[in-house]
């Protein structure tokens, strides 16, 4: 039950560096605790700002696991994350210590839609290779073979997960004239399915072998740990290019290197890693992969609004009511 007693000023603190427009906010609001800096918080960092603060505001870099949650002191009753996703919140843990965890859905959906579809668009066309090449000074000017890729019009785009983000995508895609599918846990009413042009997948396998591009857009979560595994990219046709910019964790980083070591898939575009900022040095040697560092969300705009409702989700918790983003359970 959420607790809906007034905390008209509360203490806050801040993980990481944010728009200096939303942390002028925050100080002038609340009693917050800053990072400009942007140093990233350590383990007893963590510890030690939630053992005394009524609200925490992490970010996806911080983990906000079941020992932190239990260091935390009896004023901390909300953790209000900066960002849409929760997966590195013990939601299980605030639950039991009756803290309230909000999120910040929707005011990033158009930019990862974005750089999804440049993915989608860079990597059966080569443009990185490309790009690489005119700076390296080799180039020997146009020839009809040289940098040839594949068109995406007319192809099958297969999305996993097709909430705000996922939706998002099919709208662009439909644009380029590709088909959609999608696998998902539920499916989507029969208009908006018409609205999208998207054929539902109630078996994922049985999509993998259908599609030319796969993007996948589901939650981190026990059920999408490594839902992209070895046998799975085993189903995928050897022309299909995959990308990720929704978490590293769905995807089994090992056997996609395999795949594309092996040519069993022709490619990938890469957003996100498993263990980020570090990325497999065998990923960076091959030349068929784009890689992008975490900035699916990277906008001015995104970060402006992120911040904003985070504000929101405070002020509306501050005043006793309940927050309009609370994690409710079962989220995924």
């Amino acid at each position: 039950m959420t607790d809906t007693r007034r905390c008209p000023h509360p203490t806050v603190v801040v993980t990481r560096e944010l728009p200096d427009v939303v942390m002028d906010r925050m100080a002038a609001l609340f009693d917050a605790t800053l990072n400009r800096d942007d140093h990233a918080m350590d383990a007893a960092a963590l510890a030690a700002s939630v053992a005394t603060c009524d609200v925490l505001v992490p970010t996806v870099t911080d983990p906000v696991d079941a020992a932190l949650i239990a260091a935390a002191g009896p004023r901390l009753k909300l953790i209000a994350n900066f960002g849409a996703g929760v997966n590195h919140i013990d939601l299980k843990a605030a639950r039991a210590r009756g803290i309230i965890v909000t999120n910040t859905p929707g005011v990033l959906t158009e930019d990862t839609a974005d750089l999804t579809m440049a993915l989608i668009v860079s990597v059966p066309r080569r443009l990185a290779e490309g790009e690489k090449l005119v700076r390296s000074g080799t180039w020997k000017g146009w020839s009809p073979g040289g940098m040839l890729g594949h068109r995406i019009g007319g192809k099958a785009l297969g999305i996993v997960g097709m909430g705000r983000i996922g939706q998002a995508v099919a709208r662009r895609a439909r644009a380029f004239g590709l088909s959609i599918h999608y696998h998902n846990r539920h499916r989507l009413p029969d208009v908006l399915e018409a609205q999208l042009g998207a054929t539902f997948h109630a078996d994922l396998d049985a999509m993998l072998p259908a599609i030319d591009i796969l993007s996948l857009h589901t939650p981190r979560n026990a059920d999408s740990e490594n839902l992209l595994d070895a046998r799975r990219l085993a189903l995928l046709r050897p022309h299909v290019h995959l990308i990720n910019t929704s978490r590293g964790g769905i995807l089994d980083e090992d056997a996609l290197v395999a795949a594309l070591q092996a040519g069993r898939i022709a490619g990938a575009g890469l957003d996100v890693w498993r263990h980020e900022p570090v990325i497999d040095p065998r990923l960076l040697a091959l030349p068929n992969v784009v890689m992008t560092p975490h900035m699916g969300s990277a906008t001015f705009e995104g970060r402006l609004a992120t911040g904003e409702r985070v504000i929101q989700n405070i002020r509306m918790w501050a005043d006793g009511h309940r927050p309009p983003d609370q994690v409710l359970e079962g989220w995924a």
